[in-house]
């Protein structure tokens, strides 16, 4: 099942990845530039709710899509947090907390799977949470302008990546809590 429908929407925001990081290097107004980097990342953003309703819809759900999906929403979401950080538009420090979080629980997943005690580490209600702020945080950066005349996004985006750099130091406690009888039991 590895090029099935939704495998393929997966594999798009990985291939988006350049597009929204060399956009800021065309030669073009940066209002356009930040619209398109805006668009291209709101559509597939997008298809990660798409893909696990067509994987589920189609009966297409396979190990290797449930492999690549979060990988697919990690690479996507770090690449932005960097453009971000390099376009002055985010903190270096909220770059380090989500992407070091990013690794940290990854790695914690794949250790706990191979002890067998994967569901422990299970996504949780905090880490949907954090991911809702930061696809949410993440065009408002993007676009950096004013929406219907008042909404500034600059400012919105900041105060909602905040949040979720919150959001994601408190997700990894969680996951950490719950994964600790079994570093424990391992340790000692």
């Amino acid at each position: 099942m590895f090029w099935t429908v939704p495998n393929l929407m997966t594999w798009t925001r990985i291939v988006a990845i350049p597009l929204i990081v060399g956009v800021f290097d065309l030669p073009f107004d940066r209002a356009v530039l930040d619209c398109a980097a805006t668009v291209m990342f709101v559509v597939f953003a997008a298809t990660d709710w798409l893909d696990g309703y067509l994987a589920r819809k189609l009966n297409q759900v396979s190990a290797f899509g449930a492999f690549l999906d979060p990988v697919a929403d990690k690479f996507l979401v770090c690449a932005c947090v960097l453009v971000l950080v390099r376009l002055e538009r985010a903190d270096v420090y909220v770059a380090l907390i989500i992407i070091g979080r990013e690794i940290a629980i990854s790695a914690l997943r794949e250790w706990m799977a191979t002890i067998g005690a994967s569901g422990n580490v299970t996504v949780h209600l905090i880490g949907k949470l954090k991911t809702t702020a930061q696809m949410v945080a993440i065009p408002f950066l993007l676009f950096d302008g004013v929406l219907l005349g008042f909404i500034h996004t600059r400012v919105l985006g900041l105060w909602l990546i905040w949040i979720a750099a919150v959001l994601t130091v408190w997700s990894m406690v969680y996951y950490l809590q719950r994964a600790l009888p079994e570093i424990r039991s391992r340790v000692t």
